[in-house]
């Protein structure tokens, strides 16, 4: 089994050039949008009688994805988010992981996920095309190649042929 999680970086030269470019996206999500897309995380249909500026409030379990609901939860107590923060954060990342910073910043958190065994790759999720898929191919991905963990050449022509894995039985 491969397990290939979504990510969703945001780079450029520097930290601060990528959170500029991460907090202006995060202004282009609207409100309804993004509270929708919470809401449905955390399987709850009423989050609009909150204060959207306001701290997510005790909720009751919810009978959806429990373990999503309490990773959601304790990210927005960990990291005093309101409910409009949480809400721009799920619905600019979708969900996935987000990660901001430079070329090497970026590699070296891909890195120590591969190399620590939570990951076998990675589903690239570009934040807007062709622009951050553009910056991710020019600015990370050389990296990844210097350290010897992204290839340079391909052995195949098909994604299974890339991903090593064998043709499965056929039915018929």
């Amino acid at each position: 089994i491969k397990i290939m999680p979504g990510v969703a970086p945001i780079v450029a030269a520097t930290k601060a050039e990528a959170q500029a470019k991460y907090d202006a996206l995060q202004e282009l999500i609207p409100d309804d949008v993004g509270v929708a897309l919470l809401s449905s995380y955390l399987s709850i249909s009423d989050l609009w009688r909150y204060p959207i500026d306001g701290p997510l409030p005790e909720l009751p379990e919810s009978e959806g994805m429990k373990s999503r609901q309490a990773l959601v939860i304790e990210q927005a107590r960990r990291d005093g988010l309101s409910i409009r923060q949480l809400a721009r954060y799920f619905a600019g990342a979708r969900g996935h992981w987000r990660v901001v910073g430079t070329a090497a910043q970026i590699a070296d958190e891909l890195q120590a996920r591969f190399e620590g065994g939570a990951a076998d790759g990675f589903n690239v999720m570009p934040s807007w095309f062709p622009g951050e898929l553009d910056a991710f191919a020019t600015l990370v991905v050389p990296e990844l190649q210097r350290r010897g963990l992204f290839r340079t050449d391909y052995e195949g022509r098909t994604l299974r042929e890339h991903l090593g894995l064998k043709r499965p039985a056929s039915d018929a």
